[in-house]
């Protein structure tokens, strides 16, 4: 059995999105009535593409090129304020992410947050989550983050082995990431998080586990660590990169041994965090929350959207041309209605795959049957010791993944996939993925 099919971090994917005719922003704003709803800014400026990455982002880009993506920025923040305004939208999360969000020059950083902070309200306790990368930390712009309220600072680190860092085709090297680790201690964030990677191509688990006590001289809040996956339009595909699972698990299971023996507790396959932080249950399967930029995601109710999804740098600098061209932002043009049934599935995967897990009697509440009956396949996964049923804060019942299930979340996942879902990703794999790798052939 292969644990690693796919990373469900959200459901649908991106792939399963098609054109939209007739869909208006406006006319879905009642989801972000009121309070608890999060902010997504977009960055997709790089110093340069990493082997493994397929992720919308661009290289290469000077000031004037992302001072015009700025300014595009703020006349969508502008658009949507007003909308806003009518249902009194306050927003408790902000997150920017990339792409390197401090990529940006410190006056661009600036006029970044002053963009968000003018156009949109926030609650008074929000958490502000920035990434960066170890060759744009410096201290001129992390001074900027505190001032900004920064309360969660996350760096791709993925190795502090110079060779790894290579292979996977990092400009960083690990003297850079330890400095960058040891300016952003100094700026006493209350939560830092740092990345890892493991199954780079020689790689053992005696060298993850070398990058891992590195870390924890840091004494970070949270720790990420990534499988590595080979994806479809990534450089590495292109060179040839074959995995090998079990190696890569064997890893993972060293890897989550030791951070465990060092006070780290497990809420997902992917993250670790520091025993002194409480676990609560936080219902995502209806998060609602708006993307500003391009390649950012939306999530209004049922309706999901964001601009296509691309790969090659050609066809991303066209969907940033794209983007910024556009005239009226509440004219929606690319995502997914979601049915109850997909909307189920969604709240399924968004709860099971993170702890404390799925509470049973919640999901019996926003949709009238129990769950077992919905998916008998948590039967089997009960039978193969994957899932089981737990009394978590001595107050209600969850379907949680067990330690043995949380190693096979990239396995769990992509079952509960539907067939049109499926189908629908297959397609973008067959019809686009084609064009891309005749692009890449090309160039």
């Amino acid at each position: 059995m292969n644990p690693y099919i796919q990373y469900m971090y959200s459901y649908p994917h991106k792939t399963a999105y098609r054109p939209l005719t007739g869909v208006r922003f406006c006319d879905y704003v009642s989801a972000l009535a009121g309070k608890g709803h999060g902010l997504y800014l977009h960055i997709p400026f790089c110093q340069s593409k990493c082997g493994y990455c397929n992720l919308f982002s661009v290289t290469g880009m000077g000031q004037e090129e992302i001072d015009k993506y700025l300014d595009t920025i703020r006349r969508q923040s502008a658009q949507y304020e007003e909308v806003l305004e009518s249902v009194q939208t306050e927003f408790s999360e902000l997150v920017i992410g990339g792409g390197t969000p401090l990529f940006l020059t410190e006056r661009q950083l600036e006029q970044m947050f002053n963009i968000v902070e003018q156009h949109f309200r926030f609650s008074q306790k929000r958490e502000l989550v920035v990434e960066t990368a170890p060759n744009q930390t410096t201290k001129e712009k992390l001074t900027i983050l505190k001032q900004a309220g920064v309360s969660r600072v996350s760096m791709g680190i993925q190795s502090f082995s110079d060779r790894e860092l290579k292979t996977l085709k990092r400009q960083h090297t690990a003297q850079k990431a330890r400095e960058a680790l040891e300016l952003i201690k100094t700026c006493d964030f209350p939560c830092i998080n740092v990345d890892f990677i493991y199954g780079i191509p020689g790689q053992t688990e005696t060298s993850l586990l070398d990058s891992l006590k590195e870390a924890l001289r840091f004494e970070p809040e949270e720790i990420f660590l990534y499988p590595l996956y080979v994806k479809h339009g990534a450089r590495m595909e292109r060179e040839g990169v074959v995995l090998e699972p079990e190696a890569i698990f064997a890893q993972y299971q060293a890897a989550r041994a030791f951070l465990w023996a060092e006070g780290y507790r497990q809420d997902s396959m992917r993250r670790f965090v520091r025993q002194k932080v409480a676990r609560v249950f936080s219902e995502c399967g209806f998060g609602t929350s708006i993307g500003l930029g391009c390649g950012g995601r939306s999530y209004l109710g049922n309706l999901h959207f964001c601009s296509p999804y691309v790969i090659t740098r050609s066809a991303c600098i066209e969907c940033l041309k794209d983007y910024e061209s556009t005239k009226d932002f509440m004219e929606i043009t690319h995502g997914i209605l979601l049915s109850e049934q997909e909307q189920k599935r969604r709240y399924l995967i968004r709860h099971l795959l993170i702890r404390p897990g799925l509470n049973r009697s919640r999901y019996q509440a926003l949709f009238g049957k129990d769950v077992l009956e919905e998916f008998p396949v948590l039967h089997e996964w009960m039978k193969q010791g994957f899932v089981e049923l737990q009394d978590e804060f001595g107050e209600a019942t969850y379907f949680a993944l067990t330690d043995v299930g949380l190693g096979f979340s990239d396995y769990i996942g992509p079952k509960l996939i539907s067939e049109e879902v499926n189908k629908a990703m297959h397609e973008w794999e067959t019809i686009y993925g084609q064009t891309y790798d005749f692009i890449s052939r090309k160039s």
